[in-house]
């Protein structure tokens, strides 16, 4: 309040009320009177004016309409208008009533307030429209007359998406900033409630389906889109209502994502990573789960990856009664555990350590006894495999092994293998080491353990996706870099990933390879387009794309489910389990497999202990005859377009 009396347009403002306190009283008894005064009614008005017009300023004062600033009047401000005013009217008729004034109508002090509220608020409004005139060049036509549709037709012309309170905010930033060189032609929103009418004098032409008539009607330059509440597919909808538009186009994100931080200073939107799935997220049924989690001793090796990492901190809404951590990294280990003490999880055991030490694990199997065991532990990073065999064979041939017959040993009840859909007819190392590691677990079948594995596809947002090193292109200006514009993948989120997981482990049959459906793969060249819109930005306009061939191991498709695998539907309708319809090794009896699986894998650790890539890719190869590594392509042109629709000449390295 002290700040206030320091401020000396507070005084002008509190005589410009005072002036209007006078006017309304006046105005009161004329309209009352029907403009017919007498000495009698100017001598009420001179009787009441110096106990109403102080009582009025008091009042407008104690409501706090001197404390915001009037070139920002707003809905709150009026709010605040009427509930002063009607303050006042209700002490007139107080004083009135109390003191038995005589001759005094008592719809006087209705007619006083109604009018106090009606010269004030259009005071506070002038003094509004006063400074949008002054700030914006385009004078009175910025306050929409008298044509708001023919304002700043030198600027850029552009339509709004989402008639909402995203749209409206954005069209009010155009009108009242004038640094913004456009021109709001309209909007279009898919909500029939909206359409044929305006926002701040805009039209609202009708749903999206007629934005390629509005844009050659109108000659519009570009398209906001501004729906922040917009699922994944809705805005891919949109997009690509858009994209045949041949008009650029962005997506803004809403005001409130830009106060609360999931968009940076760079202007980037935090783009959820399921919206680049095209298709709706798997919800997975978790019911049958807790009957073999909820009190049990649970070990999840690779417990600090992105994979075992959120696999945790699903396990731990199942109460298990003890939950082992086994990872490599001590970094990892240490965050994982960090994490699942905040979430309330006390019973945990930390083991830091390669699986492959046959030691370690069997003394970590018959320290803890666990009774169910998720194995997440594995190198994935297809390129880097190939140029470090050994480790391959290492971490996910010898560490599997190890950690499965630890589990036979030590009487494990359910033990579920993490695989890739990359074991499917492998062409990388990378590959061919899953599948090994699928077989290990088919060999083992019948050990009184239940073996399941999970076949994933690509798991956006893990370490080593595509994904976030598409964001940090982004965020640098671009390129974003893609290995070649026909390759395709099949994409899962992080959550999807674990509950899988989990999931297997409720199901019934042993030795299965459960898959989850997918959908169609997805084109790693549009999804790299959809995080750039989704980004706010425009591909191959602010943000390139860059071909640069295909990478050692890598295949321009992947499969779920090889040629000699059946796939048979479970209870629930979006997993499919894989069974094999022959064994693939080349032996002639199943109870051959096991003993001639071992001894190949032997054999296999001990050429790739030698240091030899290429004897360990041709042992592979008897393994796993299916495998065959790729031949990278070579440099070739592709003729690809732009988001204009103009040919471009893109480099394939």
């Amino acid at each position: 309040m002290r700040t206030l009396f320091k401020n000396r347009r507070f005084y002008i403002m509190f005589l410009a009320d005072s002036m209007i306190f006078v006017v309304a009283l006046i105005g009161a008894f004329c309209l009352r009177m029907e403009f017919g005064l007498t000495s009698r009614e100017v001598h009420l008005v001179m009787q009441l004016a110096p106990v109403l017009i102080p009582v009025e300023a008091v009042v407008f004062l104690m409501f706090g309409l001197y404390r915001g600033m009037w070139r920002y009047t707003s809905v709150v401000d009026f709010w605040r208008l009427v509930q002063a005013c009607l303050f006042t009217m209700l002490l007139g008729f107080s004083y009135a009533f109390l003191f038995r004034l005589e001759g005094v109508p008592r719809s006087i002090f209705i007619l006083n307030g109604m009018l106090a509220f009606l010269l004030s608020g259009a005071l506070r409004m002038g003094i509004r429209t006063f400074y949008v005139v002054r700030t914006n060049p385009n004078g009175l036509k910025a306050c929409g007359l008298p044509d708001v549709r023919g304002w700043l037709r030198g600027g850029r012309r552009l339509i709004i998406i989402g008639a909402g309170a995203g749209g409206e905010k954005i069209l009010r930033e155009i009108i009242e900033n004038p640094q913004l060189d456009f021109c709001v032609v309209g909007f279009v929103d898919d909500d029939p409630a909206k359409h044929g009418r305006t926002v701040h004098g805009i039209p609202v032409f009708g749903g999206v389906a007629v934005l390629p008539d509005v844009i050659g009607k109108y000659n519009l330059d570009e398209i906001l889109i501004c729906i922040p509440s917009a699922s994944g597919a809705e805005l891919r909808r949109i997009i690509d209502v858009c994209k045949s538009c041949g008009v650029t186009y962005k997506t803004l994100p809403g005001i409130g994502e830009i106060v609360d931080g999931r968009v940076s200073i760079k202007k980037l939107r935090d783009v959820n990573y399921a919206d680049l799935l095209r298709r709706e997220p798997v919800k997975l049924d978790m019911a049958g789960i807790k009957d073999y989690l909820v009190g049990k001793t649970v070990l999840v090796t690779g417990c600090g990856g992105s994979i075992g990492s959120e696999l945790c901190r699903q396990l731990v809404r199942f109460s298990p009664g003890r939950l082992v951590l086994f990872d490599a990294s001590e970094e990892n280990l240490f965050n994982i555990e960090r994490e699942l003490l905040t979430l309330g999880c006390r019973n945990l055991e930390c083991v830091l350590g390669p699986v492959q030490k046959r030691e370690l694990t069997r003394d970590t199997f018959r320290r803890y006894r666990p009774q169910v065991v998720f194995h997440a532990a594995a190198y994935k990073h297809v390129p880097m495999l190939e140029h470090n065999c050994q480790i391959a064979i290492s971490n996910n041939v010898l560490g599997s092994q190890v950690v499965m017959e630890a589990a036979v040993e030590f009487g494990v009840r359910q033990f579920v293998l993490v695989s890739t859909d990359k074991a499917v007819r492998p062409t990388s190392v990378m590959g061919a080491t899953k599948r090994i590691s699928e077989l290990i677990m088919q060999s083992l079948r019948g050990r009184g353990t239940q073996f399941k594995a999970v076949r994933f596809g690509n798991v956006v947002g893990s370490s080593g996706s595509v994904i976030p090193i598409f964001r940090r292109q982004i965020e640098t200006g671009g390129p974003v870099t893609v290995t070649h514009p026909d390759i395709t993948r099949y994409f899962m989120t992080i959550p999807e990933a674990a509950q899988l997981i989990l999931q297997a482990g409720a199901l019934a049959e042993e030795g299965d390879i459960y898959i989850l459906e997918m959908g169609t793969p997805v084109k790693i060249c549009e999804m790299a387009r959809d995080l750039i819109r989704l980004s706010g930005k425009v591909p191959e306009t602010e943000i390139e794309i860059e071909f640069t061939g295909l990478r050692p191991g890598e295949k321009l498709h992947e499969e779920l489910v090889t040629q000699n695998e059946d796939v048979i539907r479970t209870r629930h309708e979006k997993i499919m389990v894989v069974r094999s319809n022959g064994i693939t090794c080349k032996v002639d009896k199943h109870e051959d497999f096991g003993e001639y699986l071992m001894r190949h894998i032997e054999e296999l650790v001990r050429i790739a202990d030698l240091q030899d890539s290429g004897a360990v890719r041709r042992k592979l190869g008897e393994i796993v005859p299916e495998y065959g590594p790729q031949a990278l392509e070579p440099l070739v042109k592709v003729q690809t377009a732009n988001s204009n629709g103009n040919g471009q000449e893109l480099k394939v390295a």
